[in-house]
């Protein structure tokens, strides 16, 4: 009976001190990713890739964080239906809609539209890619 008691003991010990040794809960969005202070809210680089995951931009992107596009010219023949945006944002970023895999760029008069999420998840920054094809 004494030897039950002792484990007993050492058992509510052990999860007493598991409960004040445990994590702080840290702020998680819906992804999961770590909601921080940051207010940042941009993009640093864009650039687009081809199915065969090169690059198909003939020149460097100019990104205008204050207007919120991303201009690129990409080379003649490309195939607009198959391309891969990919976005180098500011530090505890997230961009929405999410890139989940090849993107259709090939209505020229909508361009997509893009949000940049700051790591406090409280400014958002809407940025318009303008797609210029590279004529002959």
């Amino acid at each position: 009976m004494k030897k039950y008691i002792i484990i007993s003991g050492l058992f509510l010990l052990i999860m007493g001190m598991m409960a004040s040794c445990s994590k702080k809960d840290e702020p998680v969005d819906e992804d999961g990713l770590l909601i921080t202070t940051r207010t940042d809210c941009y993009v640093a680089n864009f650039e687009l890739l081809g199915a065969d995951f090169q690059t198909v931009r003939t020149i460097a992107p100019e990104i205008d964080t204050a207007a919120g596009t991303i201009k690129q010219t990409v080379r003649y023949g490309t195939d607009l239906k198959n391309l891969w945006p990919q976005f180098s944002l500011a530090q505890d970023c997230k961009l929405d809609p999410k890139i989940t895999g090849v993107t259709d760029f090939s209505d020229l008069a909508n361009p997509r539209k893009y949000t940049v999420v700051s790591g406090n998840r409280k400014v958002r920054k809407t940025y318009t890619v303008i797609i210029t094809v590279q004529s002959k």
